[in-house]
Parts: C-alpha cells; structure tokens; sequence
C-alpha cells in the first residue's frame, strides 16, 4: 500500500511538472519553466524514495534525497527571486 502512495505522488509531481513545462512552452512566461524544473527534480526524488525504501533498502540514499530536494527547490528559488518579470 506505501509503494503504491509514494508512485502516486511521484505521478502526480510528473504531472505538475508536465503541465507547467507544457504552459510555459505556450505563454513563454518565464515562472511556468522554473516551476516545471522545480517539479521535475521532485519527481526524481520521489523516485528516488521509492527506490530507497523498496528496491535497495539496504543502502541509504536519504542524502542523495535531501540534495535532490535541495537542488529543486533552489531553482525554484531562482526563478523566483531574479527570474521576474
């Protein structure tokens, strides 16, 4: 049942980053991208969450996690900040 909640989330993160990546090739606006991107790394690393716990759970991968999350949200972050229009 857990397996089947974290690739649910990891589908909807796929979406939502789909969807943006979609609207911003449409409007051009430049939010849509780094948003997009932001939800692309998160849908690595809800992946990677489920290949942590369930295909290898006897290597931790929660650091690689955590720098994938990181990472994320730091493009986010810059597009944000210095990316407005």
């Amino acid at each position: 049942m857990v397996v089947l909640i974290y690739s649910l989330c990891a589908l909807t993160a796929l979406l939502c980053s789909w969807l943006l990546i979609r609207a911003y090739r449409r409007s051009g606006y430049k939010l849509l991208l780094w948003s997009g991107l932001c939800f692309a790394g998160l849908t690595l690393n809800n992946s990677l969450l489920i290949v942590d716990k369930f295909l290898v759970p006897y290597i931790d991968l929660s650091l690689w996690r955590l720098i994938l999350a990181l990472v994320s949200s730091l493009v986010f972050l810059y597009g944000l900040i210095w990316d407005s229009e």
